[in-house]
């Protein structure tokens, strides 16, 4: 009798307590939610007002700090996803929270994510990329400074839940802010400075949990420097946001053909006047025949890129991506019995591998089909993930680690130079002008949704199949393979058109 009155207390705790954390989080998701709009409302004011008097925050920049400042987004949405890794065993001991409460705040930053990324795409075709650009970096700021001085769970989750919006709306605003600037010929390799600024922020994420990690500096945990850490690009971002130009195509929506002439002479320094008015003809021809952007219009005139669109983001992140950047240390741990020092410097070593590979794709995106190119990604990561199940399944696992490593590694060089970066390339290009806001905001809200079913059950997967690895990655591999008919049927090739010219095809389909 007293085993089982034991074990209906527990099953009782447990309830309440996944009662409050549900609670909590809907409590933090409206709190959330509520500071988004807020601030989004009252910086484009302050912005418009300040250009209604004069002011201008457009300067003679070159080329490269646009595209590099303006890929800045991409940095912080991969520092924000990578940090909690090392921070979280830290928190939990700190608040001495439970693993349900951990588990939580490490994905409270999808629920923003999905969030910010659907609600920025109409605000950003009302109000311009750049003004949004400059309220995510404010977003990055708040959510960043609350985590660094969180004082318990309920703190932690709604300022992860801002940083959430912060991302979200970064992913769906910066790739079609840089689609939109980038000239057709390097448009590829231009965007990819996102998925690139992503894989670098993830590696110094990992950098800064092992830089700070048992340095409690001026009397504040280490936990708190790391996710403090953001701060700094966040400032960054803010700057940038305030110098970068808005983009042409938007102001050729919004009738101000001047200043999307002079935003053009900038931006194309290597070509003539001439041309540049060649190129706003065409984005002016195109923008008259748009419709009013919006949800309805969105289904009406753009059906096969929205199709396009969620089904490669859903493939980006099934394929189980997420599964290492967040996890890879406990697969280490569970599935092999590393140290969890060792299974760290595992994760930093797969890092570097994803940043390089991207840099590799941001050399060649423009010189290959991108069609192609996803395809070959998917092969290397399918014959990658099923030699790893089937060695996991049938082999010793204890002499399996190194060959499980370097398997892992084939199949993020698959991943990092095609669906990494052209995932994110082709949601900025392949929506009309009217509705590419609001667009890119469902293939990021997608994405975010894949992210989330990623996270919350690979280790439940691990656990099924007794923590060999094997499980997870074949149904990871599976994805893979199921991704190569769906490009072939629905993803349109884009490579060295100009986004109008992308229109037009996509509308006849």
């Amino acid at each position: 009798m007293a085993m089982k009155g034991t074990t209906a207390m527990t099953t009782a705790n447990t309830t309440a307590a996944s009662t409050n954390v549900a609670a909590d989080a809907t409590e933090a998701l409206e709190n959330g939610a509520n500071a988004m709009t807020n601030i989004a409302t009252n910086t484009i004011e302050t912005i418009e007002a300040a250009e209604s008097r004069g002011f201008s925050s457009r300067f003679p920049l070159n080329s490269s700090f646009i595209f590099t400042f303006g890929a800045l987004g991409g940095m912080l949405f991969g520092f924000d996803t990578g940090i909690i890794s090392g921070a979280s065993p830290l928190i939990e001991s700190d608040f001495g929270l439970s693993v349900s409460q951990t588990g939580f705040i490490t994905s409270s930053v999808l629920i923003g994510s999905c969030a910010g990324a659907l609600s920025i795409g109409a605000l950003s075709d009302k109000f311009g990329r750049k003004k949004l650009l400059i309220v995510s970096a404010i977003l990055f700021l708040i959510g960043s400074g609350m985590c660094a001085t969180a004082t318990g769970f309920l703190m932690m989750v709604a300022a992860r839940i801002i940083l959430g919006l912060a991302v979200g709306a970064a992913s769906a605003l910066t790739p079609a802010y840089l689609a939109e600037l980038a000239p057709k010929e390097r448009r590829g390799s231009l965007s990819t400075l996102f998925q690139l600024m992503i894989t670098f922020g993830i590696l110094l994420a990992y950098a800064s949990n092992l830089g700070f990690l048992g340095h409690n500096l001026l009397g504040a945990r280490d936990w708190r420097w790391m996710l403090g850490s953001a701060l700094v690009p966040a400032a960054l971002l803010l700057i940038g946001g305030i110098m970068l130009p808005e983009s042409p195509r938007y102001l050729v929506n919004k009738g101000d053909e001047r200043n999307a002439f002079k935003v053009l002479t900038l931006i194309r320094k290597d070509v003539d006047q001439a041309q540049v008015q060649l190129e706003l003809d065409e984005i002016k021809a195109v923008a008259a025949q748009d419709t009013k952007g919006g949800v309805r219009e969105l289904f009406r005139i753009a059906r096969p890129a929205l199709i396009a669109a969620i089904g490669i983001m859903l493939f980006q992140q099934l394929v189980g991506i997420n599964s290492v950047i967040y996890f890879l240390p406990q697969v280490f741990i569970k599935g092999f019995g590393f140290p969890e020092a060792d299974a760290i410097w595992v994760s930093v070593g797969i890092g570097v591998v994803n940043f390089v590979s991207t840099i590799v794709a941001t050399m060649i995106m423009d010189k290959f089909p991108r069609k192609g190119m996803l395809i070959f990604g998917s092969i290397v990561m399918t014959v990658s993930l099923a030699i790893l199940a089937v060695m996991n399944f049938v082999g010793d696992v204890a002499v399996l680690a190194v060959p499980t490593m370097i398997l892992i590694a084939f199949y993020i060089l698959g991943f990092a130079i095609s669906w990494g970066p052209i995932a994110w390339v082709l949601i900025g290009e392949i929506f009309p002008l009217s509705v590419r806001g609001i667009g890119s905001s469902f293939g990021s809200a997608a994405n975010w949704l894949g992210n989330f079913i990623v996270s919350q059950f690979f280790l439940v997967l691990l656990d099924a199949f007794g923590n060999n690895v094997g499980g997870p990655f074949a149904i990871f591999g599976v994805f893979a393979a199921l991704s190569i008919p769906f490009v072939l049927r629905f993803v349109p090739e884009t490579k060295g058109k100009s986004l109008e010219e992308i229109e037009k095809e996509i509308s006849h389909r």
